[in-house]
């Protein structure tokens, strides 16, 4: 744990700025920030899964192998108070006892961890595409019995995005209760497409995400649900790069999308900073939306804790399209008013 504790260019928590009020507060926030991409496996539910059969833990991705020791050293590296996860379940099951189960074993290691480490954790509930029982049941579980701060879903799944009307009986619910959603591709379709050596995460995610947001305004989602709070991760994926692109084209989508409207439908979504900002990418998202609409992600464990501490977080730090009021609310402000659960713990 040396590397992630010695990391270069981030505050310790236990340090203190003089440079002023302001300064201060963007070191504050810098040491307490509120991480909304956090990918957790719980190892109780390694434990289940391994003793179902359904995994085997040595065949596993190393992103899989979640510690809490070194989430803990991560986060105090990187000056992140609270980490908000999403819960990770592999494997194709297909039996909805076993599923449900499942679900079960993970949201319970959850709801404990978050319960054992006051201020630290915050967990989303997992929503599947899929099967709108069983994404009933988690809404339930998760949220009014567990106390998950919002639900995780999956950009697409075996090709049919976010936002398609099959799914608006789990979408109705999510509106009534005024749910944030957090968004992530997985799935991505291949078909021959994928380009040998380039592995999904760097340009497919960024695409499914693309996708999953003109879904949801193609499909009226947007307008139909207007209380549900989407969360787009890595920047948006291509979205605020080809903001421009989907105004002007606008009419060749089916049905079609007003210009006038256009810049209102992207600036319903929240997005998060895992892995975009940098002074090439950060004025393309601010041209598109507003500070107030960024989140910091940190993308972890996927993203290892020396990228984390040594350079994404860095990165937000230090870029100079932001000011500190900016950086502030990226940090910490704007999550605590999205999630205002997490602000009182």
């Amino acid at each position: 744990m040396t590397d992630i504790q010695t990391a270069a260019g981030t505050a310790p928590l236990s340090g203190t700025a003089n440079s002023g009020p302001t300064a201060a507060g963007d070191a504050d926030a810098r040491r307490a920030r509120v991480d909304v991409h956090h990918h957790y496996t719980a190892p109780e539910w390694l434990d289940w899964a391994e003793r179902q059969e359904i995994v085997q833990r040595g065949n596993l991705p190393r992103w899989t192998q979640w510690d809490l020791g070194t989430a803990l050293g991560m986060m105090d590296a990187a000056g992140i108070r609270t980490s908000v996860f999403t819960v990770a379940m592999l494997g194709r099951l297909q039996d909805p006892k076993r599923r449900r189960e499942s679900a079960h074993v993970a949201l319970q290691a959850a709801a404990d961890l978050v319960a054992s480490h006051p201020g630290r954790f915050g967990f989303y509930t997992p929503l599947f595409l899929d099967n709108p029982e069983l994404s009933q049941w988690s809404l339930t579980h998760g949220m009014d019995e567990l106390g998950a701060v919002g639900v995780s879903v999956r950009t697409s799944f075996k090709g049919v995005y976010l936002g398609h009307p099959d799914q608006d009986r789990i979408l109705a619910e999510l509106n009534e209760r005024s749910a944030v959603v957090s968004t992530h591709p997985m799935d991505v379709p291949g078909g021959g497409a994928e380009l040998e050596g380039v592995p999904p995460f760097l340009c497919d995610f960024l695409m499914d995400t693309t996708r999953a947001a003109l879904s949801l305004i193609i499909n009226g989602t947007l307008d139909r649900y207007p209380n549900i709070t989407f969360i787009l991760p890595h920047g948006g994926g291509f979205l605020p790069y080809i903001a421009g692109r989907v105004e002007v084209f606008g009419d060749y989508l089916t049905p079609k999308v007003e210009r006038a409207r256009v810049r209102d439908y992207l600036h319903r979504f929240y997005y998060d900073t895992a892995g975009p900002m940098s002074p090439s990418s950060t004025p393309s998202l601010l041209s598109t939306v507003d500070p107030s609409r960024i989140l910091y992600g940190s993308d972890w464990p996927p993203t290892p804790a020396h990228l984390v501490t040594d350079v994404t977080a860095p990165a937000l730090d230090n870029d100079p399209a932001l000011d500190e009021q900016q950086r502030r609310r990226i940090n910490r402000d704007n999550a605590h008013r999205l999630l205002p659960a997490l602000a009182a713990r």
